[in-house]
């Protein structure tokens, strides 16, 4: 199934909730790509036993999908000189949640309370801002892009993924909000700046 080994296969049918596939992703240390930049497999993620942002979301979506939901991503899309973010969304009973890794305390995991993809894409926007200057850099998110398009090559596949990520880059974005509310957005203040220091994994 899915071209994976029955070990492999065993591991990832065990992680059958949304929670668990969050809780096995906090267990890895945050990919710093300190070889240059990568965009592994969740095979690789498995086997190196570590993941940035997008790994974390194409894993958490492989996990869904052998385990019944469909494997939904979505970019979301920041100012040029930040970096954007992706999560993996589950729903159930007919509420969204998403699966997130961040090596920061704000934009992670969120459970399934929110009636729409935007309402829980919003969740986000406060939260995401640039380090330096307290500004909110989110811009846009993708529309939900179902994976099962791409086939399940990218699952085990050993080459970087990088063109799959720009497919998604690529697909449709819903602004954050009009440019024209631009000027009435606060940025983060002094002990949000603060807090935004903390992180999981040091560099």
């Amino acid at each position: 199934m899915f071209n994976l080994s029955k070990l492999e296969l065993k591991k990832l049918r065990s992680l059958n909730s949304p929670i668990k596939i969050q809780d096995f992703l906090d267990t890895l240390p945050f990919n710093f790509e300190p070889n240059g930049e990568t965009n592994m497999s969740p095979r690789r993620v498995i086997r190196e036993k570590k993941a940035h942002c997008m790994e974390a979301a194409l894993f958490a979506a492989a996990v869904l999908w052998i385990n019944g939901q469909e494997p939904i991503i979505i970019n979301l899309k920041a100012h040029p000189y930040d970096d954007d973010h992706s999560v993996a969304l589950y729903k159930i009973n007919g509420l969204w949640g998403a699966i997130s890794k961040s090596n920061h305390s704000t934009v992670r995991f969120r459970d399934p309370v929110y009636k729409t993809v935007r309402e829980l894409m919003m969740s986000y926007f406060h939260e995401y801002f640039h380090y330096e200057t307290g500004e909110k850099v989110l811009q846009s998110y993708t529309r939900p892009v179902n994976l099962k398009k791409f086939g399940t090559e990218w699952i085990t596949t050993e080459v970087e993924l990088f063109d799959l990520a720009a497919h998604i880059d690529k697909s449709p974005h819903v602004p954050f909000y009009p440019k024209i509310n631009k000027k009435f957005i606060r940025r983060a203040d002094a002990l949000e700046l603060k807090a935004g220091t903390i992180v999981e994994w040091e560099k």
